[in-house]
């Protein structure tokens, strides 16, 4: 959509649409005649024009137009002015000096105005290529040769604020010679026959009054006018708010609500909406506070159960919607939302200003919930998938991800993770940019689709789980806007720091020690906990809820922080307060102190084994014993999430289709070892994270279509028969962790040897081993003595204690139970278990050495044999089970060979040498 947003931009009437910052040359330009546009970017009102400034090349308009100047819908565009984000061509500016631009064109030839229509106005703004920087919309109509028009040069502006016992200096001109009337009130104040007529005026004295000046023309047996008006700035009326009340909307009955806007600093505050024909009304101005903190107003006489668009005008000049609004309309965005999403969407109204309104509804209908008693998985059964509705469902619908649960519910996941659904920044987006935290976007469907996908999850002993983001907010967020010093938050903003206290901020960074940050973060919290029945949170980017300042300084910004581990304790007591089993869980990646600390508390934190996941399956390499949450100091309980993917991650697949080593280029090589990583991986005690369709071994890159762009839907691998098999492994796996008390022992270790992964886990119940090969070479593995059977095939194997080995091949992996467990659908893993036979001893034509022994750091092998080729050199523990594996090659009859053992643990071990069939072992020590 982000491609289109523009191109049929719905237009914005802000008070100030252009001043001096757009000259048109002629004054009365047509459409089918050369224009000229010039720009002084330094009289842009748009604050986020600043990284327009001081450029000395690469700037480009971006227009757009339509046939009816009273209805600025646009209707005609360039040919090929297709994405905001892009340089376009023939938009480029030349630069006449410091910050001022310009443009020559042909309006009819520029906007592709085809099919005998005509071209009346045109809309235009300034931007970068790539359109991170722009300036307000600038709006001018066409005018036909030949006739009478009049327009006013000064003032600009259509409806403004003004302060008492000022003047206001007025000049308007003709298209031709006339007799020019100028009147305030209705009372002529100038009178002049020519092309151009001026006058100064006073605003008056009286607070509120609204007055209006017209420009009359006469010439030609023709009368033309234009108007404008302005008030004079209010003196709100100071009431005591009423008790009950908070901010936002409250609603007091069928027929009423009271608005409550907390502004401190703003003179007065105007309610503009549906009820009072969006004009700044006398009997609309909001109540202030004794304090002079927060403007409240209630709106009578309102219709039960109809929707009404409001917005608050803030000093006269910012138009904001309503900070907790629970839904609001985007003038750029809502067209876009395909009528069956959300239907009977209410229009945009166009006498809005800016983009943004909010929307107020009494008496609502409340949704019927159909679970009302829904017991959430433990905090460490939990296995939650990860989805962003855009990129999981074609129609991008929550009724269509409703309708796909009987394929998740089959997988075996018991939580589902959304991506923000939050109103944020258009319709296309990660969702991390958001305007309004409490309004659910409407790209996506409505409120009762929203709540009817949670029940329907609940239905399905599914938990939801709401990608929270409490770290930033984008410019369109109220609290941005009204407290905005031109290039960054101003420095009284009640709730944001000009710049970021740590280096990842993308958007603007929210001060979490601001009285009102705090009561904004626990009003939203609550909401969607209560409203929308949500069992708890992922909160983004938690290790930036803090005011001490690390700069660029990313180590520094994750060492322990005790402030930040007050804010998140005195947030995570808010939300039990409302719901005392909600999860809470931190994208965090702090120290281990400050996440144990947090952990330890009863949060949960995100445990990111992407890199050596992807490792291990590409190559062989990558130690994931963090998985363990027992590897995370001072963890008293199993509270950290691994994934193996997550929506900010490269992909398993695809990464090792494009990066892998070459016997593992190719996608069923691939699937079987991400099967591998998958046992170790859901099968690690703890809970679990999965990034949707990675159970399907989804292989295109995060970075295709850009990092955040829209992604391909690959419904279509479960007709692929070895993908289709990766995705019952994973049920599997999941059905095993959360069905089998094994997986929520203590007693475990997860254990990397080079290439061998290896977790054991030991319980009353039974004990398990999961051990894979992700080398690329066979490798012989030991097994603990005893009765073990293969949970995919079925496979009894009874190990002697005199620890034969078994070989493993590439990929390779195992589950093995002590107890016999019901055999999952066969063929899903092609792999058995194969005993190596004993081997007679090797004969040395000179005996094997091995020395220092006992060993420190090295150990040195030497011997002589007549064997020539590749050997095995096998380091073990007292049972026989594998810890190094070597594989040097033997060109001739004398060996020496060199093997670090300086990080072994102290103690005995084997030493094997394998040549062709034959072996020798022999015993060392490690020592200090």
């Amino acid at each position: 959509m982000e491609k289109l947003k523009r191109l049929l931009f719905c237009l914005s009437f802000a008070n100030f649409a252009f001043g001096q910052a757009l000259i048109v040359k002629p004054e009365f330009p047509t459409s089918e005649g050369e224009i000229t546009l010039i720009f002084d970017l330094t009289q842009a009102k748009d604050n986020r024009k600043a990284g327009l400034l001081n450029q000395a090349s690469g700037l480009y308009i971006w227009a757009w137009g339509g046939s009816d100047p009273a209805n600025k819908t646009a209707e005609f565009g360039p040919s090929g002015q297709m994405s905001f984000s892009q340089p376009f061509a023939p938009g480029l500016l030349t630069r006449v000096s410091d910050n001022i631009w310009t443009i020559k064109l042909t309006p009819n030839k520029y906007l592709n105005v085809t099919g005998g229509k005509a071209l009346r106005w045109m809309g235009v703004l300034v931007k970068n290529a790539n359109g991170s920087a722009q300036t307000e919309d600038f709006l001018f109509d066409f005018y036909a040769s030949n006739q009478l028009f009049v327009r006013f040069n000064t003032p600009t502006e259509k409806n403004f604020f003004v302060e008492a016992n000022r003047s206001i200096s007025i000049k308007a001109r003709a298209s031709i010679t006339a007799k020019l009337t100028l009147t305030l009130d209705g009372t002529a104040v100038a009178t002049a026959t020519d092309t151009s007529i001026s006058v100064t005026i006073p605003t008056g004295t009286a607070p509120n009054q609204r007055r209006t000046v017209r420009v009359t023309a006469n010439a030609a047996n023709q009368e033309v006018f234009e108007e404008f008006t302005f008030t004079v700035s209010p003196s709100p009326a100071v009431a005591v708010l009423p008790s009950g009340l908070r901010n936002g909307i409250n609603y007091t009955s069928a027929t009423s609500a009271t608005l409550v806007l907390f502004a401190p600093d703003k003179k007065f505050v105007y309610v503009l909406g549906d009820f009072n024909n969006w004009e700044n009304q006398a009997d609309y101005l909001m109540n202030r506070t004794p304090d002079g903190q927060t403007y409240w107003l209630e709106i009578k006489n309102l219709t039960p159960q109809k929707e009404y668009a409001f917005q608050y005008l803030v000093d006269g000049i910012i138009a904001v919607g309503d900070p907790y609004a629970e839904k609001i309309l985007d003038r750029n965005s809502d067209k876009f939302i395909p009528a069956t999403t959300y239907p009977n969407l209410l229009p945009f109204p166009q006498k809005a200003q800016g983009n943004i309104v909010s929307v107020l509804q009494t008496n609502q209908a409340p949704y019927v919930w159909k679970v009302n008693n829904f017991k959430r998985p433990a905090n460490e059964d939990l296995v939650i998938y990860e989805l962003l509705v855009r990129d999981f469902v074609g129609s991008r619908w929550y009724k269509t991800v409703a309708d796909s649960l009987p394929y998740l519910k089959k997988m075996g996941i018991n939580a589902l993770e959304l991506m923000p659904i939050m109103e944020f920044s258009g319709n296309d987006s990660w969702g991390y940019n958001p305007i309004f935290h409490a309004s659910p976007d409407k790209a996506y469907g409505t409120p009762n689709d929203l709540k009817a996908l949670i029940d329907k999850c609940h239905e399905n002993g599914i938990a939801v789980i709401l990608d929270m983001v409490l770290n930033q907010a984008d410019y369109d967020f109220p609290y941005v806007k009204m407290y905005w010093d031109g290039t960054q938050p101003a420095a009284n903003n009640p709730m944001f720091n000009p710049q970021a206290t740590h280096p990842f901020s993308v958007f603007f960074d929210f001060n979490h020690e601001a009285a009102a940050t705090k009561d904004y973060v626990q009003r939203v919290n609550e909401f969607w906990l209560k409203e929308y029945r949500f069992d708890g949170f992922r909160f983004d980017l938690s290790k930036g809820f803090t005011q001490n300042n690390s700069g660029t300084d990313v180590a520094r910004w994750g060492r322990y922080d005790a402030s930040r581990v007050a804010i998140w304790k005195r947030i995570y007591d808010q939300i039990r307060k409302n719901d005392p089993t909600a999860y809470v869980i931190l994208e965090h990646f702090a120290d281990d102190q400050e996440e144990a600390e947090l952990a330890n508390y009863g949060m949960m934190l995100w445990d990111n084994q992407n890199g050596v996941f992807r490792e291990a399956v590409k190559n062989g390499k990558g130690n994931f014993n963090r998985l363990s949450w027992k590897n995370h100091a001072g963890f008293q309980k199993p509270a950290t999430i691994g994934y193996m993917e997550s929506h900010d991650e490269e992909r398993i697949m695809y990464d090792a289709i494009i990066n892998g080593n070459a016997e593992v280029k190719n996608v069923p090589t691939a699937l079987e070892r991400v099967k591998a990583a998958a046992a170790l991986f859901m099968l690690t005690p703890g809970p679990k994270l999965m990034w949707q369709f990675g159970e399907l071994g989804y292989d295109v890159s995060i970075d295709e279509n850009g990092r955040t762009g829209a992604k391909p839907i690959r419904w279509e691998y479960l007709k692929d028969a070895n993908r289709l098999k990766l995705y019952k492994v994973f049920s599997e796996l999941i059905r095993f962790k959360t069905t089998q008390e094994v997986t929520k022992t203590t007693d475990f270790t997860l254990e990397t040897f080079d290439n061998i992964k290896r977790l054991t886990l030991n319980h009353s119940s039974m004990n398990v081993q999961v051990i894979a090969n992700f080398g690329l070479n066979d490798q012989l593995i030991s097994l603990p003595a005893g009765r073990w059977f293969d949970y995919f095939t079925g496979q009894e194997i009874n190990v002697a204690s005199t620890h034969p080995q078994y070989t493993f091949q590439s990929g390779q992996f195992h589950v093995l139970t002590s107890v016999k467990m019901a055999v999952p659908e066969l063929n899903l893993v092609p792999w058995k278990l194969q005993i190596i036979t004993a081997v007679a001893p090797l004969v040395f034509d000179n005996e094997l050495l091995i020395f220092p022994n006992p060993s420190q750091k090295w150990l040195h092998l030497e011997w002589e044999s007549t064997y020539r080729g590749e050997v095995k050199i096998e380091i073990t523990d007292m049972t026989g089970r594998q810890l190094r594996y070597f594989v040097p090659q033997k060109t001739s009859n004398f060996m020496k060979q060199q093997l670090p053992v300086n990080d072994l643990p102290l103690g005995s071990y084997l030493i094997r040498i394998l040549e062709g069939e034959k072996s020798q072992i022999k015993r060392f020590i490690r020592e200090f």
